[in-house]
């Protein structure tokens, strides 16, 4: 027979593919995670064999495999997956809440949490987006351990303060350093209206990928003499390689206070003044004030009853709008985003509105060398009101007598009542604050060789803030036709870091990560305003329309440091883990004698579950145990501090100097040495438990020392002075349920803390504050006040307790109602004792429902406008409800004495006046709905939800003010700082929203 070669071959060729397809099939698919939302770069192996493929773009693969094979699919952040082949299947893969994977951002670098032996919080993007507050920093609230965040107040630009581990300083700075992408950020207060406001409003959620806040010295070291206070590192999103993406998401809430407080009405003030007048025979005189406040109306019957409270708040609104699109390739990465907020505060005339853009790049130039830039803009508006010690705040128009109008009849502000009517400042006056943020960083990434690479980074930071405070003719106080008040302050940082890194696994089982570098850090602030007065009309609100501008300021201040810094990470088997850093820092903050410090830290674990004895320990899935300790710096003393200084003093138009400032070349940095043990602990590869206890020695502090007056100057600054904050942190996070349709995560955290003082200046002697004292073995800023002892039920005059000092030593604990004959004694604290989150987190098929709660507990608030509000009309202000018990016949047992008009029966600074601020908040909510992927693709959509949030939804407490956590935000005429006191403080926003979030 003769065979056509042609034929023969193509039968060959058939019966190879059929024999290769016997053997081994293709089966193609798609990945998706739980949403339908296609996963590219997944790993797919076939099970037993050394066969493997990766996603596309779109989430689909092929692998050589024949039907019924097992298939394993693993990616980064998401549980490994194991399903039997067929064709055309999806493979659906589950974020993994893995904490020892997670990567954790570390100074100038990154470390697996599973080789950690430092102590870090971390949140993620999922934890704080979504969430309708207009700072970054609120959204952390209640999820970190040992980390304590607070806003001043309700007000939308308020400050906040962030306490890392209790206070390492009393009279240096207390805030944690902030570094985004590695640049320092500015985190200066500028405000010049008396309330603080948080530069951090510059920053949008939408934008943060993680943000990580070191505690301990082992890993704040890094950042020597700022790092004491903690660190927050900061990182934005970057594009990943694989399809791209595109993000939409948009919310609109409604807010109101979380608390309002019981006022009296008009009859009850009316009825609550006559007493008074009568009860001190001055009856006549209080009427003829009720005739005034009144204006012709009949106070006798109620014809007017203002509710000045309800005067004062209002419906607040917020609106959220922001996009991104990333994605990217092998080379190059891309990250876009925009944002805007619009929030209308629940304290009438305040409102922010701001606008933020980013673009994160990266790419990859050779195999050898990546370049990138990050840039962020942001444009922040804010109309502002007065602080909370101004007549002209809203908060403070409560004190106003019901019985006065608000407005005429014309619909004018009533000019007179009892204090300045704050409607006045709302139709007469605005202040309006502006600032504007640029970030940029540019770095480079050069691989000199195996494990060994250099990386360059330029960082640059620019905050502009502008304030423009415009009064009207008929504004409150003003005598010069109408004035005009104008700041503009430059702020800007740039950083140049320089570092080295190697990495190399030495016989599999030695892993060696060194990082070795140097940084330059400049700061320069230009601040400048004018005054300007007299002008035509009311039509004109800058500077230039005055007839006369009569005063002008301006001044500018610099400071640098020079580092250099290395680190040393060493495994061994994945069991014994190794780590050493150190900083030399250099300021021209500092005396010329104590230029340079260096920060050394170790710390060191073992991985006991790594030992052959419990490596397949069922139960016992992990087990480490740590310790660290190091030393670090606060050098937020001033940039002056240390100097010689004189001022101007002109006379007669001729200029001169004075003598303004001592000089101390010995003045340095506040030194604190923080030691740290912990334990790690899992069980069942479904719950983790972490316990730590932490000792903060800070020595050195900064005191003002007075000099004797030949010296010229009034005093010295000194480091003086110890303190010691100590504490345990708990962590448990568990995997409560975790089936195909259905799971439940819980997180819990837990943190003591007791800050004492050691020691103090000349002698240890006693630093006694308006409402407070610093005392050798008590807490930090302890509240010493006169104690107060109810009301004698025979006479109704408020007591005291002496406490004077009996001959042996004891206190005496008698009474007395003449407040001059009782001592001041320590009587609480202004700082908790124990904070603790809760946060669980629920998915059912497309259903998601996350809540966290959070406590504090041991601190207590003083109210300081306690002798206005709450003294049974001691004067015209507005009573709180509370005053309509008080005692009006012999024999009635109560806590609030008789009232006397004008005699001070009881209005004396005393813990009448002190309230515990302990309190539960579910800080937030968010239940959310995302459609199914078949819904969803035929809409040309990866994604869509939509969700309902809402923050301080309820609070439970006993604190009888506005809100326990609500401060006062102004500053003492010293210029010292108010701690733990409430003055018409507004209470925070409670906020409801709803949104939706699309995915192209």
């Amino acid at each position: 027979m003769k065979i056509n070669l042609k034929h023969f071959l193509w039968l060959l060729l058939v019966l190879s593919v059929q024999i290769a397809v016997a053997q081994g099939g293709t089966i193609s698919g798609t990945v998706t995670d739980n949403k339908g939302v296609p996963i590219p770069g997944v790993n797919i192996v076939l099970k037993g064999t050394s066969v493997s493929t990766q996603t596309d773009f779109d989430g689909n693969f092929k692998i050589q495999a024949n039907t019924g094979d097992v298939l394993v699919a693993s990616y980064v952040s998401f549980a490994t997956v194991e399903v039997k082949a067929s064709n055309a299947m999806t493979i659906k893969m589950v974020e993994t809440q893995n904490e020892l994977e997670a990567v954790m951002v570390v100074g100038y670098g990154t470390q697996s949490k599973k080789n950690l032996t430092d102590n870090i919080a971390r949140v993620t993007a999922k934890d704080i987006q979504q969430i309708p507050v207009s700072n970054v920093q609120n959204a952390l609230v209640g999820k970190l351990a040992g980390v304590q965040i607070t806003q001043t107040n309700g007000k939308v630009e308020g400050g906040i303060n962030i306490r890392v581990r209790g206070a390492a300083s009393i009279s240096a700075g207390t805030q944690p350093l902030y570094v985004l992408d590695g640049i320092p950020l500015i985190n200066d207060n500028e405000s010049s209206n008396g309330a603080p406001t948080n530069p951090l409003l510059t920053l949008s959620t939408n934008e943060i990928e993680s943000i990580d806040v070191l505690k301990d010295a082992s890993s704040a070291a890094i950042y020597g003499a700022r790092g004491a206070n903690g660190v927050v590192l900061i990182t934005t999103k970057k594009g990943k390689e694989g399809k791209g993406n595109f993000s939409l998401n948009f919310s609109q809430g409604v807010s109101e206070p979380t608390h309002k407080r019981k006022w009296l009405n008009a009859k009850q003030y009316v009825e609550l003044l006559q007493e008074a007048g009568r009860n001190v025979d001055d009856l006549e005189s209080v009427e003829d004030e009720l005739e005034y406040l009144s204006q012709g109306t009949d106070w006798r019957n109620g014809e007017v009853d203002t509710d000045w409270q309800d005067i004062a708040f209002r419906t607040g609104y917020t609106t959220d709008a922001d996009f991104s699109a990333s994605g990217g390739d092998d080379k190059t990465k891309y990250f876009f985003s925009g944002a805007y907020n619009n929030t209308t505060g629940i304290i009438d005339s305040n409102d922010l509105e701001r606008i933020t853009a980013r673009s994160n790049l990266s790419h990859k130039v050779t195999d050898r060398f990546t370049a990138g830039i990050n840039f962020g803009f942001s444009r922040s508006v804010i109309h502002r009101v007065q602080d909370d010690n101004s007549f002209s705040t809203p908060l403070q128009s409560v004190a106003q007598a019901p019985i006065s109008q608000a407005r005429l009849e014309d619909g004018t502000p009533n000019p007179n009542t009892e204090y300045v009517n704050y409607l006045l400042a709302k139709d007469n006056t605005s202040w309006k604050t502006i600032m504007r943020r640029l970030t940029g960083k540019i770095f480079g990434e050069l691989k000199l060789a195996k494990g060994l690479k250099f990386n360059s980074d330029f960082s640059y930071d620019l905050l502009m803030q502008t304030e423009d405070y415009w009064q009207g003719k008929n504004a409150p106080f003003m005598a010069t036709d109408g004035a005009v008040f104008a700041t503009s302050v430059n702020t800007e940082n740039y950083v140049f870091s320089n570092y080295f890194t190697y990495d190399h696994t030495f016989a599999e089982k030695h892993v060696l990560n060194a990082v070795a570098g140097m940084e330059f850090n400049k700061y320069n602030r230009r601040y400048q305003d004018v005054n300007s007065i007299y002008f035509p009309n009311d039509d004109f609100h800058t500077i230039d329309g005055g007839a006369e501008v009569n005063e002008g300021h301006g001044n500018e201040t610099d400071y640098a440091f020079v580092s250099q810094f290395g680190r040393l990470n060493y495994s061994y088997a994945g069991k014994y883990l190794f780590k050493a850093s150190v900083r030399r820092d250099g300021s021209s903050r500092f005396g010329k004698n104590e230029r340079f410090g260096i920060f050394p830290a170790f710390s060191a674990g073992w991985v006991i579950s790594q030992e052959e004895f419990l490596k397949d320990n069922n139960i016992l899935s992990y087990l480490k145990v740590k310790a660290s300790w190091g030393k670090l710096g606060n050098a937020e003393i001033g940039n002056f501090a240390s100097r010689q200084l004189y001022r101007p003093n002109p006379y007669n138009l001729k200029s001169g100097l004075t003598f303004d400032q001592a000089g101390n070349d010995n003045l340095t940095w506040e030194k604190s040495t923080q030691t740290d043990l912990g334990v790690e602990v899992g069980f069942l590869n479904k719950i983790t438990f972490e316990a730590d206890y932490y000792q903060k020695d800070t020595d050195g502090l900064l005191f003002q020392v007075p000099l004797p007056l030949s010296s010229g100057a009034t005093y010295i600054n000194k480091n003086i002075g110890k303190i010691r904050s100590s504490g345990f942190e708990f962590t448990l996070n568990t995997k409560n349920i975790e089936t195909e349709n259905f799971k439940w995560n819980t997180s819990f955290n837990l943190t003591t803390n007791e800050s004492v003082v050691k020691s103090l200046p000349n002698n240890n002697t006693d630093i006694i504050l308006d409402f407070g004292i610093n005392r050798v073995g008590e807490n930090i800023s302890s509240f010493y006040l006169v104690e107060y002892a109810g009301v004698d039920p025979a006479n109704g005059d408020a007591l005291f307790v002496k406490n004077t000092v009996n001959a042996d030593g004891s206190l005496d604990k008698s009474t007395t109602n003449d407040y001059s004959e009782a001592k001041r004694i320590i009587s609480g604290n202004p700082f908790p004792t124990l904070m603790s989150g809760l946060t669980n987190t629920m998915t059912y098929k497309g259903f998601d429902f996350t809540f966290t709660f959070q406590g504090e507990w041991g601190a207590s608030i003083y109210n300081s406008a306690g002798q206005y509000m709450s003294t049974a009309a001691d004067y015209f202000d507005n009573q709180t409800a509370d005053q309509l018990n008080r005692w009006q016949n012999p024999g009635d047992i109560t806590d609030v004495p008789q009232a006397r008009f004008g005699a001070s029966n009881g209005t004396q600074a005393s813990t009448r006046y002190l309230d515990k601020s302990d309190f539960i908040r579910l800080r937030n909510l968010t239940f959310g709905y995302s459609l199914p992927s078949q819904a969803v693709k035929k809409m040309q959509l990866s994604s869509l939800r939509v969700y309902f949030t809402a923050v301080n939804l309820l609070t439970f407490t006993n604190y009888e003010g506005y809100d326990p956590e609500a401060r006062r935000d102004d500053s003492r005429a010293s210029g010292a700082a108010v701690i733990g006191e409430d003055f018409y403080s507004a209470p925070p926003a409670k906020t409801i929203a709803i949104g939706v979030n699309i995915n192209f």
